[in-house]
């Protein structure tokens, strides 16, 4: 029989391994030749990145109204809570005298030879103790009756304001909490915007937040607007705008020297003796309200559906506003942004 030789065997595996690289170099060449750079997100236009950049600064305009309103509630509460302590204080003060007053006068019965059970009450170091006994006190027929009853009534006032003092820190604890979140969105937002902004060249960065004049407004300007003002504190408010142009923008900023918007205008009115309230919310409503076709300068003027931005009206369809980080306060048409409403203040 002749010998028969055995085929040689392909390597285990040899014709999937070849398969597959084929497969992957095939699909390389593909993803290269169809669309290796098309996967790639396409870069923002320098007016696409503006866009999404004015939105975020409105967005963080909307949350530093919402920090300025928590911060005056939290100044508000911790102003309360001092109050409260100092009040308890005093009062804390006027029951230590009563409490030494009554604690001579029993030590001076003890010697004659008891102590009036009137003056063990008071004396107590436990007041719910001594309030649970004051019906015993009130029958107690001793010299000390007016001066037991002083010291009852302090000890109620102080429990009283102990126990207020606690509410208000509690609730101070909640409004700072609450600052830190909208503080934490604030920031967030112009972190975003900071980051896309260095994207953009200088000419590029150009018309970011507002559409205003580059031109400086003269003094004669000034004057004129103010003179058109419907009063004094008006006329004195719009002064005080054009005295600040220039000034940066600084969330949360109420001046002397930076300015968010409502805070620009309630420095302005606090310059001419007019207290506003701190929020474009709360200033809305600080004065009466007047239509477009009606404004004078000193008018206040408010922006977007949620009133999340105002400035002071000067006159010829413009106004002085701190319109954000990429923009100090300066001179805008009134028409930029969406128009919510006015109000006159004096």
């Amino acid at each position: 029989m002749g010998t028969h030789r055995r085929p040689r065997q392909r390597a285990k595996g040899g014709s999937r391994a070849r398969t597959a690289a084929t497969i992957t170099l095939a699909g390389a060449a593909t993803a290269t030749g169809l669309g290796g750079t098309g996967h790639a997100d396409p870069q923002p236009t320098a007016a696409q990145v503006r866009a999404k950049v004015d939105k975020l600064y409105q967005e963080a305009e909307v949350a530093t109204e919402k920090y300025n309103g928590a911060k005056e509630k939290a100044d508000a509460a911790e102003r309360r809570l001092e109050e409260l302590r100092d009040e308890a204080a005093r009062k804390e003060d006027g029951l230590n005298s009563a409490r030494e007053a009554l604690g001579s006068a029993a030590a001076a019965q003890y010697r004659s030879g008891g102590l009036d059970p009137a003056l063990q009450l008071a004396l107590s170091s436990d007041p719910d103790r001594y309030l649970d006994g004051a019906a015993f006190v009130e029958r107690a027929g001793s010299r000390q009756h007016a001066t037991v009853g002083r010291v009852r009534k302090e000890l109620r006032d102080v429990e009283r304001l102990r126990g207020a003092a606690r509410v208000e820190a509690a609730s101070l604890k909640s409004r700072r909490a609450e600052l830190k979140r909208h503080r934490e969105t604030v920031t967030g937002k112009l972190e975003k915007a900071r980051r896309l902004l260095s994207r953009l060249t200088a000419e590029e960065r150009a018309g970011v937040g507002d559409r205003a004049s580059r031109s400086a407004p003269g003094p004669r300007e000034g004057l004129s607007a103010s003179s058109q003002a419907p009063n004094s504190r008006a006329a004195a408010a719009v002064a005080y705008a054009y005295q600040k142009l220039g000034s940066p923008y600084v969330w949360g900023a109420t001046g002397p020297n930076a300015f968010d918007c409502s805070g620009l205008t309630q420095a302005a009115y606090r310059a001419a003796g007019v207290s506003l309230p701190r929020t474009t919310y709360a200033q809305i409503d600080a004065g009466r309200r007047v239509s477009r076709s009606e404004l004078l300068p000193g008018d206040l003027v408010f922006f977007y559906s949620g009133i999340s931005h105002v400035g002071i009206y000067v006159g010829n369809g413009r106004m002085i506003h701190a319109p954000n980080p990429s923009a100090p306060v300066r001179v805008a048409p009134v028409d930029e942004m969406p128009f919510a409403g006015a109000t006159r203040v004096a």
